[in-house]
């Protein structure tokens, strides 16, 4: 129930609407690299990550895009089940062990149906999204290596950072190819940055986790 209550989509239902859409959803077990739904698969799904790690990506002439990562607490999968017929943009795979609530197009849409609310708010939701996938293609188009390198970790920080007595951590095991995946270079240039970053003390790697140190260093990086 708190799970689904810190979801933007439901935060302003009752305590009885949360209880009448909780039923909807179906817990489900994913081992590592489980794919959850391949680009082109017709969306029938939105699902609620309850535990675990997932990636959203595109393969472009044989190279792995990553669009998106996304772990406890996220949800994913609700803008192709805005329309009939529609299909996934992306491929979803799990980054490691992950417990994911699903919920069908039909119920999502039964429910949709009885809440105005809903509606406007996965307008909102949508319109956000696409604000973020505009500035990454901008990001692609626009800046060097070491800023976009600089821009993801800060975006990481902001959507999943933890608090810690040194700096923020990002609480996903990342390794360089991924990086690579999400900047859109390749390994070598990415290592080379992640070494320049950590020579110069603004941010720490360890055990495959970003310790961002100082912030406003990244930031310097794309604001000049």
């Amino acid at each position: 129930m708190q799970l689904i209550q810190n979801v933007p989509l439901f935060q302003e239902y009752t305590r009885e609407e949360l209880e009448a859409i909780a039923p909807l959803f179906k817990e489900r077990k994913y081992s590592r690299g489980s794919i959850l739904f391949l680009e082109g698969d017709t969306g029938e799904e939105f699902f609620l990550i309850r535990s675990g790690s997932v990636k959203i990506y595109r393969i472009d002439d044989t190279k792995e895009i990553i669009l998106a990562l996304f772990r406890e607490g996220d949800y994913f999968g609700e803008m192709s089940m805005m329309q009939r017929g529609l299909t996934r943009s992306a491929t979803a795979e799990t980054l490691e062990n992950s417990v994911i609530y699903t919920m069908t197009r039909t119920d999502f849409f039964r429910f949709m149906e009885k809440s105005p609310r809903l509606c406007l708010k996965l307008l909102e939701v949508t319109m956000e999204r696409l604000r973020k996938a505009n500035e990454q293609i901008y990001d692609l188009t626009f800046l060097g290596v070491k800023s976009r390198v600089a821009k993801v970790m800060l975006r990481l920080a902001d959507e999943h950072g933890v608090p810690s007595p040194h700096g923020t951590i990002i609480p996903i095991k990342l390794t360089h190819q991924q990086i690579a995946n999400m900047v859109g270079a390749v390994r070598e240039s990415v290592t080379k940055v992640l070494q320049e970053l950590q020579d110069e003390d603004t941010i720490r790697i360890e055990n495959k986790m970003i310790l961002i140190l100082k912030p406003n260093r990244l930031r310097d990086n794309f604001t000049h």
